[in-house]
């Protein structure tokens, strides 16, 4: 917590004179480097490097600072000056560590030199690259395979990851999971089944074709904020924005354009969203139920009374199965369980789907609003639904559009990072490299999580990411994974996983990706997939940070040759020397997506993979696109209770994943401060409850495990009764490893079910229980 605690109202636009401010503070905080402008100036150019923050697609045509807010903090946050030598772990033992906060490990600079945990003087002690490797290797040959975990968090290169699913699989294991496994899974598997493709359909060129956009549980604004740009201007030519989300969220309002001096000049703003519909948390099946039975009803009075269609009836027959079932759902489902359960009126949603109907191209933007869910699947089969009932996949300026995280989780599974094996050619791995490939599922990440508190799980190794943070409870995974033999972490900064350490700890500094990677055959450039299926080069031109860092190629090579007996079909220091062998060897597995690897890299704008429901190829067991009838209209997998609340985890304005960059979310009014938990104000005054009490919140699972987390200021807020929202990743530890996704496992951390179980006046120092509910 900042020494100066503020909250209050934020009046301002997203972008304006408020992203200028705050990226000229974490300038001052990180020290950055010299030469930071030119740095910025080449983000997610043709010829720069790929924004190291969220998946957004680069343009061909780039604006003259291709960078937002956060974008500019990554860029900030990597080159800083600041640095995490020896010196640093000498006068530092790793319990003292593990008292700072996640702000405070990750401000102390880059990581400089490789280091091993001491148990002994509890203690990180530097250690030789060669030895690191020696020692990893040895602990790998000693563990089964099967109980070994390599994760991947989103940011390494689609050479890095192909080069470890690759010694993974070597190894002996499928054990593959990422950060994918903890938002966007849940797309991977829905969008499969109903469209016969894991990933979204749109392209950038698809905004500038479209006449209506329409976002579900997604907050451009501080999670994509570069895609502000394809909306200010798509506004500016007439389209129509709806918005379904919890929380009135600033970028979906109003937006000021920081690279036009006109606007910051004047303070003009755009409006983004025409309509704005605070759902539920949970509630957008029932809000999308909605928008299809009008359209249904719609398009049934139409044509008993000779009017226009309103559905695209010659799509749905040639391209789709199952319509009459869920139609008949829809007609069959009443009005008041759908406003019950999205918590919206029927005259808001059939003012979406009249605007919907009238639009010839649609859009469709959802976050994890819908993905993190219990019926998470069920929620996308919706989306897919209100799609397909007029067409809009695979037409130009319509589809759906996953809003993905990190840089390039999309594009690691592309090319293998995955625990199904069904997902990856393994007969070709075989083919190629001569060795026969584990069959058998591996472990994703609650899996992986399930794994080591039953103590079967012995050896974790992580290529970037902060696992132990990111994963759900906490206070349940943090003793478990304690117990493991060995823990590898692949890093640029210090973050908490590296505290939590097994019996035989490693900690292995990395080249960033906007730093210089020179190798035998010169400097080396790597590739990554945007959320569009767009595949982009990376140019790093930048000094490393220390000249002890290794590349993550370099990194995963020296645990593959310490680890894995000689290969005569494959070198790992060839393909060390040039990058372009590695991807020579995607092509050769991945024909199809990759096909002129090489060649098309660096082409402006990058090159598209071939997503066969873009051209309204349904790779589905139909052979069809697919209507799904949704068991239930709310997704969160419990049952409402009194003094029961659904509590939404979130990030802030200052943060990306679990990096924080700062204690200023300034778009919901607070700064200096992260405990917080956003009411409703009228929630607030039936629970008993004034604005700046402070409360504990208590997880209601049924399951015998006591899970809290105290300390919470009540903070008023525009938000749907019955809903809290606090701050990710400090409330994880509310989530239990069991509450996620049926069908992808993705943790459900958008409708957690809760309780205050504790308060403390704001004019006290004493917890007392919350009136009417019993203690804790």
């Amino acid at each position: 917590m900042g020494d100066d605690v503020r909250i209050g109202p934020y009046d301002g636009p997203s972008g304006g004179w408020g992203s200028a401010k705050s990226l000229g503070e974490i300038m001052l905080r990180e020290k950055v480097t010299p030469g930071i402008g030119e740095a910025l100036l080449r983000q997610n150019k043709a010829d720069g490097f790929a924004c190291v923050s969220c998946a957004w697609a680069k343009p061909a045509s780039a604006h003259p600072f291709e960078f937002c807010e956060n974008g500019a903090k990554a860029t900030a946050w990597e080159l800083t000056s600041l640095r995490t030598p020896p010196d640093f772990f000498a006068k530092h033992t790793v319990t003292e560590l593990l008292g700072w906060s996640d702000y405070s490990l990750e401000q102390q600079g880059r990581l400089t030199h490789p280091m091993r945990y001491d148990a002994a003087s509890d203690r990180y002690v530097p250690v030789a690259w060669e030895e690191a490797f020696r020692i990893i290797g040895e602990e790998l040959k000693a563990l089964d395979p099967k109980s070994v975990v390599f994760y991947a968090s989103g940011r390494a290169s689609l050479e890095t990851s192909y080069m470890y699913g690759l010694l993974a699989r070597m190894y002996g294991c499928n054990n593959l999971p990422d950060s994918s496994n903890m938002c966007h899974e849940t797309t991977s598997v829905a969008l499969k089944e109903v469209l016969g493709s894991p990933v979204g359909t749109i392209t950038l060129a698809d905004f500038d074709h479209c006449d209506a956009i329409f976002s579900f549980g997604q907050n451009v604004g501080s999670n994509s904020p570069r895609m502000l740009h394809q909306l200010q201007e798509a506004v500016r030519r007439g389209v129509r924005i709806v918005t379904f989300n919890p929380l009135r969220e600033r970028g979906w309002e109003r937006f000021t354009n920081p690279q036009s001096p006109l606007e910051m000049g004047t303070g003009a703003e755009t409006r983004i969203s025409e309509q704005y519909h605070q759902v539920k948390a949970g509630g957008d099946m029932a809000a999308l139920m909605g928008l299809c039975k009008w359209l249904i009803e719609a398009d049934d009075r139409a044509r008993e009374s000779g009017g226009a269609p309103v559905l695209d009836h010659g799509f749905i027959r040639e391209h789709t199965r199952s319509f009459e079932e869920f139609a008949k759902a829809a007609r069959e489902t009443g009005w008041e369980r759908i406003t019950e359960e999205s918590g919206l009126t029927r005259v808001a949603l059939e003012a979406a789907a009249e605007l919907y109907s009238q639009s010839k191209a649609a859009m469709f933007i959802y976050g994890m609003g819908l993905t993190q869910q219990v019926l998470g699947e069920q929620n996308l089969h919706m989306l897919v639904n209100l799609l397909l009932l007029r067409g809009n996949i695979g037409r130009q300026g319509a589809g759906i559009s996953p809003v993905r995280g990190h840089s390039n989780v999309q594009g690691q599974r592309t090319v293998g990072i995955s625990e199904k094996p069904a997902l990856v050619p393994l007969d070709r791995l075989a083919e190629l490299y001569g060795f026969e490939p584990p069959r058998e599922k591996g472990l994703n990440t609650v899996e992986a999580c399930e794994g080591v508190l039953k103590g079967e799980v012995k050896g974790f190794i992580g290529l970037g990411g902060n696992f132990v943070r990111a994963i759900p409870d906490r206070d349940r995974m943090e003793p478990a994974w304690r117990k493991m033999r060995l823990t590898v972490q692949i890093a640029t900064k210090l973050n908490r996983s590296h505290l939590v350490n097994g019996e035989v700890a490693l900690l292995l500094p990395c080249k960033g990706r906007i730093e210089r990677d020179s190798q035998a055959t010169g400097d080396q450039t790597v590739s990554m997939e945007d959320s569009t299926a767009t595949i982009h080069a990376s140019f790093g031109k930048r000094e490393p940070a220390s000249p002890d860092l290794l590349s993550e190629p370099t990194i995963v090579a020296g645990i593959a040759k310490a680890t894995l007996p000689p290969n005569p079909r494959l070198d790992w220091d060839t393909w060390l020397a040039d990058y372009g062998l590695i991807r020579d060897a995607i092509e050769r597995t991945y024909p199809e997506e990759f096909r002129g690897f090489n060649d098309r890299m660096a082409i402006p704008g990058g090159f598209h993979r071939p997503i066969p429901a873009r051209d309204r190829v349904w790779k589905t067991k139909s052979g069809k696109a697919e209507f799904r009838v949704p068991e239930k209209l709310t997704a969160t997998g419990f049952e409402d209770q009194p003094e029961q609340y659904r509590l939404i985890t979130l990030r802030s304005n200052d943060q990306f994943n679990t990096t924080v960059y700062g204690y200023h979310d300034r778009f919901r009014g607070v700064k200096g401060t992260r405990m917080v938990v956003f009411m409703n104000p009228e929630d607030i005054v039936e629970a008993g409850l004034s604005d700046g009490d402070e409360v504990t919140l208590a997880t209601v699972y049924g399951d015998g495990v006591r899970r809290e987390f105290g300390g919470l200021r009540v903070t008023g807020f525009d938000i749907p009764r019955g809903c809290l929202a606090a701050y990710y990743p400090e409330c994880n530890t509310l989530i239990p490893v069991a509450h996620h996704a049926e069908e992808s496992k993705t943790p459900a951390a958008k409708a957690v079910p809760v309780r205050i179980s504790a308060r403390v006046p704001h004019h006290s120092g004493r917890s007392v229980p919350a009136e009417g509910l019993p203690p804790g």
